[in-house]
C-alpha cells in the first residue's frame, strides 16, 4: 500500500474515532455543531471578532460563516454589531449565555482531550503533537 493511501487510511480512521464525522455533535460529546462550537471558542478567546476574520480562523467561505453566526444568533449565544472605526465591517461578540456555552465546550474539551492524552504513553506525547503540527502545516502549504 502507498504512504498516500496509508495516509489515508490512518486520517479516516483519526477523523471517525475522534467523531469528526459526526456534524451535529462535537468529538467531546456536546450536542451542538462542530463548526458552532469552534465559532464560540474563537470568540470566546478574543471577546469579539470582525466576522470577516472568524471567517478566515474558521477556514469557512463568507456566506457559510455568516449562516454559522446567524445560527449562533438564533441561539441567544452571539450579536453582531458595527465596527467602531468601520460602518461597513461587522463585529460578532458572545452574549452572556454564548459565553457560558463556551465554557461548558471548554470544559468538556478540556476533559476529552486530557482522557485522551492519557491514554498515549508519557514517553510519545511529544511526538504525536510533533507529528500533528507537521501534518497542519502540510495541509497549511496544501
Amino acid at each position: 500500500m502507498s504512504e498516500e493511501m496509508r495516509l489515508q487510511e490512518a486520517v479516516a480512521r483519526f477523523v471517525r474515532a475522534f467523531g469528526l464525522h459526526q456534524p451535529d455533535r462535537t468529538p467531546c460529546g456536546q450536542p451542538i455543531p462542530v463548526s458552532e462550537a469552534h465559532a464560540l471558542g474563537e470568540l470566546a478567546r478574543d471577546g469579539a471578532l470582525r466576522q470577516h476574520d472568524l471567517a478566515h480562523r474558521l477556514r469557512l467561505e463568507k456566506s457559510t460563516t455568516s449562516r454559522l453566526v446567524t445560527q449562533l444568533i438564533k441561539r441567544g449565544w452571539a450579536e453582531r454589531t458595527p465596527t467602531p472605526d468601520d460602518g461597513r465591517g461587522v463585529l460578532v461578540r458572545l452574549t452572556a449565555d454564548g459565553a457560558d456555552a463556551a465554557a461548558r465546550l471548554a470544559r468538556a474539551r478540556a476533559d476529552r482531550f486530557s482522557a485522551v492524552l492519557g491514554r498515549v504513553p508519557e514517553h510519545e506525547r511529544a511526538a504525536v503533537l510533533r507529528a500533528l503540527g507537521i501534518l497542519t502545516e502540510a495541509m497549511d502549504d496544501a
